[in-house]
């Protein structure tokens, strides 16, 4: 299923199999959240008959996902009822602060210096969300209120495209994927 507003992408999405749904244009700007077009895909498809128990969002600015990633992250969703979401995370060991009057604040000052003796911390990548769709539509978020946290284990899958570099990145790293698929 693809929401978009653009022709070219649906003429695309289709021709690779996917339904499109037409994104009105007051959903479709910089500003607009996802969760506004993921609501407007839901109440889509319950004029049409149809209420998933999930909704999956899969952001363009994550392309690299694979198909065995967005398969974990359902299946823990459906093994985890108890939760809201079930959101991809990567793990990083990085020293995080804040600059306080152009002084470097830490996040978490007793942390060890040296990154390989510290605890590793998990950002939201933003590669996968399977969110409940009840939950969608009470928070307006994908969020929600309880969130499961499932590690992208290759990196090379939670690449972000939101920078010029993101993009170059982006590249090498499918045209090495290319390469590995040729090459058995």
């Amino acid at each position: 299923m693809v929401s978009t507003d653009h022709p070219e992408i649906a003429t695309v999405a289709k021709d690779y199999g996917a339904e499109v749904i037409e994104r009105p244009a007051d959903l479709a700007t910089d500003q607009a959240p996802t969760e506004w077009a993921l609501l407007q895909v839901v109440e889509v498809l319950g004029r049409e008959g149809y209420r998933p128990d999930y909704v999956v969002t899969l952001e363009p600015t994550s392309p690299l996902r694979t198909a065995g990633l967005i398969d974990r992250c359902i299946d823990t969703a459906i093994a985890h009822p108890e939760v809201d979401c079930v959101m991809t995370v990567t793990e990083t060991r990085k020293c995080y602060g804040r600059l306080e009057n152009g002084r470097f604040e830490y996040l978490f000052p007793n942390q060890p210096r040296r990154r390989q003796e510290r605890r590793p911390l998990y950002e939201e990548s933003s590669t996968v969300y399977v969110t409940k769709t009840e939950v969608l539509e009470r928070d307006r978020s994908v969020l929600g209120r309880t969130r499961q946290g499932l590690v992208v284990d290759d990196p090379r899958e939670a690449i972000d495209i939101n920078e010029p570099l993101d993009f170059i990145v982006a590249e090498a790293v499918l045209a090495q994927r290319l390469l590995e698929e040729q090459h058995g």
